[in-house]
C-alpha cells in the first residue's frame, strides 16, 4: 500500500504531465491578478474562455452517481509550460531586497527548487511551499523566496482548478488543504471553496447529462435532454469546462444525424439538422466542416443527376429529363446550370429544342437542296382583331378575342421567292394553276389597276415581266401554297403548311398591339415595301391613299428581306405582297377558335388572305387586317409563306 506521501508525488506527478487550457481559464476566472488583469474585466471573457480547448491529450471528466464513476465528455489537456509561462511574473509586486541571501537561506532556495522541479509542492517538510516560506520567514526581502512561494500557489490553485474542471472534488479538496497552509492564500482558497460548492451542486446534473448523452436523448425530448442539462448547469457555473464540451459532444451527435440523412440522399433533413447544430453552438468549427462536407456531397449529387438530365433530354426522354432536373433542384436549387438546363427543357418542349428567335433550314433528305430558312416564333398569346376605336376597323375584325399559342412553330422568315418555287416545280413535276388553268392578274401601269392575262403565270412579276429569283412568287393560287408546303414536308421529313389566320397575325403583330407593329402611324424609318406618298411609277402615277411622308423606292414588289424585320425576325410580313393562309373566310370572329388553330369547313372555296402588299392602303396594311378571296385566285399581289411545326 503506497504511502500519502507517494499518492500526493504521484497525483502531482500527473498534473505534470499536462494542464488543461480550461483549467487556465479558471485561474484566470478565480485570480485574475495572476494575468495582471482586472477583476471587473473578467466576466467579459469568460464565455471566450469557456470553449478554449488545447489539441494536446484529453483527460476524462467525471462525476460520481451511488458511488459509481460516470464518464463524462473528454477533455483536452495542454503541456505544464502553458500554465508555468502564465505564472512566472506574481500579481504583486516583489519586495524590494536589501541584502544578499544568506548561505542558508541559498540553502534552502536549493532545496526548494530542486523540491519544486520534482512535482513536490506542498503537504510535507521538504516540500517546495515550505522550504520556500522557511526561506521566507528567515529573510523577508528574499524575491527568489517570494516568487518561489508564488509558483507553487499559482500551481496549486491550476492543480485544483483542474481537479473542479473535471469534477474530482475529492482530489480538488486534498490540494486544497495544502494550498490553505501556504501564507498569503486566503482570497485564492476562499474562492476555490465556492467553486467546490458550485461543483457540489452541478455533479448531479453533470452526471444525468452522462446518462441522458449515453442514452442517445443528446437534445430531444426538449426540456429533458442532455443539451438542457447541460444548459442549466451553465447558468449555475458559467465556465463549467465539462458542460462546454458536453455542448460540443451535443452539437457533433445533431452533425452525425445531418451526415447519416446525406447518406440516404435526404437533404432537407441534413438541411434540419444543420440549422438545430447552429443553435446548439454557432460558428463551431465542427460545424464549419461538417456543413462544408454536406455542401460538397450535395453539388457532388445534384451535379451527377443533372447530368443524367442532360443524358435523357438528348435522347428524347423530356419526362425522364424533367424528373431528375428537379431532383437535382431539391437537393441543390442554386446548383449552376440549372437555370439552363430548364431553359432547354422548356425549349425542348415548345420548340423541339430550338430557341425562340432561332434561324434555321431543314435540309432534304432524299434530294441536294434545303427548305426556306425559317425563325422559331416564341409562345405567347395576342389580342385578335380591331380593337374598339381602331381607324379602318371593319365588321370583319371583331369581336376582339384572345387567342393563345402554347405550341411553339417556326414561320418562313420571308415570303417564298420565285427561286424556291421554282425548284418545287421543277422536282416535283406539279404543273401550277396559272399554267394547268392559264392566266393570271397583273398590274397595268398605263390604267394604274390590275388586269387579267392568258399569258401571265407564277413566272412573271406583277407587270407580267419575267421575275427576278429574289422577288416573292406570285400569282400562286391557294391550292399552289398547300402544294409547296405539303412538299417540303415530303422532301424534309418535318410537317411544312401554311399559318393559320391567327398564327399569322400573332406573327405579324411580334409581340405588339399597335394599329401597325412599328406602331400607330407612318414609320419613321424603313421597314416594309408599303404605298409611300413619296412613291412614283414608271411612268410618274402617285398613290391616292398613302403613307404621308414614306418612301421606300419600289413600285411593285421588292426583293425579299429587303427592309427591316419585326420584333419576331420576320421581314416583308406587313407589306410586299399578301399571303395565302390556312383559313377558310368567315364575316366575323363570332365561335373563332382561341387555340391559334385554323378554323376550316369542308369544302370551302373562299380562303383568307393576310397581310398587306405593295399596293395596300394604310387601312389594308393593320396587323388586324383580313380580307377573303377565291382559292383559285392568281394575283400578283399574293403570294404566300409556309410554317414548320415544332
Amino acid at each position: 500500500m503506497p504511502s500519502d506521501q507517494t499518492v500526493r508525488r504521484q497525483r502531482t506527478l500527473g498534473g505534470a504531465l499536462g494542464v488543461t487550457v480550461l483549467a487556465c481559464a479558471l485561474v484566470y476566472h478565480f485570480f485574475p491578478r495572476v494575468f495582471h488583469v482586472d477583476p471587473a474585466t473578467v466576466a467579459a471573457s469568460r464565455a471566450r474562455l469557456a470553449g478554449t480547448v488545447a489539441p494536446a491529450g484529453s483527460r476524462p471528466a467525471f462525476t460520481t452517481v451511488d458511488n459509481e464513476l460516470v464518464a463524462g465528455p473528454p477533455l483536452t489537456l495542454a503541456p505544464r509550460e502553458v500554465i508555468v509561462a502564465h505564472t512566472r511574473k506574481p500579481a504583486q509586486p516583489l519586495p524590494e531586497q536589501l541584502s544578499a541571501d544568506t548561505p542558508e537561506v541559498q540553502s534552502l532556495l536549493e532545496r526548494a527548487a530542486k523540491a519544486l522541479h520534482d512535482g513536490r509542492l506542498a503537504g510535507a517538510k521538504d516540500s517546495a511551499g515550505a522550504l520556500y516560506a522557511e526561506a521566507l520567514k528567515a529573510k523577508p526581502d528574499s524575491r527568489r523566496a517570494a516568487q518561489g512561494l508564488y509558483e507553487v500557489r499559482a500551481r496549486l490553485v491550476a492543480q485544483v482548478g483542474q481537479d473542479i474542471a473535471v469534477g474530482d472534488a475529492g482530489s480538488a479538496n486534498d490540494t486544497l488543504a495544502d494550498l490553505r497552509a501556504l501564507p498569503g492564500s486566503a482570497d485564492e482558497v476562499e474562492l476555490l471553496e465556492a467553486r467546490l460548492k458550485t461543483l457540489a451542486q452541478v455533479q448531479p446534473l453533470l452526471a444525468q447529462a452522462a446518462a441522458l448523452l449515453q442514452q442517445g436523448k443528446v437534445d430531444q425530448p426538449q426540456g429533458a435532454s442532455a443539451l438542457d442539462v447541460y444548459r442549466q448547469v451553465q447558468t449555475l457555473d458559467p465556465p463549467n469546462a465539462v458542460a462546454q464540451q458536453g455542448i460540443f459532444e451535443v452539437q457533433r451527435a445533431v452533425l452525425d444525424r445531418a451526415l447519416a440523412a446525406v447518406a440516404q440522399n435526404d437533404f432537407a433533413a441534413a438541411d434540419r439538422a444543420l440549422q438545430e447544430a447552429d443553435v446548439i453552438q454557432p460558428g463551431a468549427q465542427q460545424l464549419v466542416d461538417v456543413r462544408s462536407r454536406v455542401d460538397g456531397i450535395r453539388h457532388q449529387r445534384a451535379s451527377g443527376l443533372l447530368a443524367q438530365a442532360r443524358s435523357a433530354l438528348d435522347a428524347g426522354n423530356q419526362d425522364l429529363a424533367r424528373q431528375l432536373a428537379e431532383q437535382a433542384k431539391a437537393v441543390s436549387p442554386a446548383l449552376e446550370g440549372l437555370d439552363d438546363f430548364e431553359e432547354r427543357l422548356t425549349n425542348a418542349r415548345l420548340y423541339a429544342s430550338y430557341k425562340p428567335g432561332q434561324v434555321f433550314a431543314d435540309r432534304f433528305v432524299d434530294l441536294p437542296g434545303q427548305a426556306p430558312a425559317m425563325v422559331v416564333v416564341p409562345t405567347g398569346s395576342l389580342r385578335m382583331g380591331a380593337p374598339d376605336g381602331e381607324n379602318g376597323r371593319s365588321d370583319a375584325e371583331i369581336p376582339q378575342h384572345t387567342v393563345r399559342i402554347d405550341q411553339g412553330f417556326a414561320m418562313a422568315r420571308s415570303e417564298v421567292t420565285v427561286a424556291q418555287f421554282r425548284e418545287f416545280v421543277r422536282l416535283s413535276g406539279y404543273v401550277p394553276d396559272s399554267v394547268r388553268q392559264g392566266g393570271a392578274s397583273i398590274y397595268d401601269e398605263r390604267t394604274g389597276v390590275l388586269r387579267d392575262d392568258a399569258e401571265a403565270t407564277w413566272q412573271d412579276d406583277y407587270a407580267g415581266r419575267p421575275a427576278a429569283e429574289n422577288l416573292p412568287v406570285v400569282n400562286v393560287s391557294w391550292n399552289d401554297a398547300r402544294a409547296y408546303a405539303d412538299w417540303l414536308g415530303q422532301r424534309t421529313g418535318k410537317r411544312y403548311r401554311l399559318p393559320s389566320e391567327a398564327e399569322f397575325e400573332y406573327a405579324e403583330r411580334g409581340g405588339t398591339a399597335t394599329r401597325y407593329w412599328w406602331g400607330n402611324g407612318a414609320p419613321s424609318g424603313k421597314v416594309e415595301n408599303l404605298t409611300g406618298a413619296g412613291d412614283r411609277s414608271q411612268r410618274g402615277r402617285r398613290w391616292s391613299n398613302a403613307f404621308a411622308g414614306y418612301r421606300d423606292g419600289y413600285w411593285g414588289p421588292a426583293p425579299v428581306m429587303s427592309f427591316t424585320a419585326n420584333p419576331f425576325g420576320l421581314f416583308d410580313i406587313s407589306g410586299n405582297v399578301s399571303e395565302w393562309v390556312a383559313d377558310c373566310w368567315h364575316d366575323s370572329y363570332l365561335r373563332a377558335p382561341v387555340d391559334g388553330s385554323a378554323w376550316v369547313n369542308p369544302g370551302c372555296s373562299v380562303r383568307v388572305v393576310r397581310g398587306g402588299s405593295w399596293g395596300s392602303s394604310p387601312d389594308q396594311v393593320r396587323s388586324a387586317f383580313r380580307q377573303g378571296a377565291d382559292g383559285g385566285l392568281r394575283s400578283a399581289r399574293v403570294g404566300f409563306r409556309v410554317i414548320r411545326e415544332l
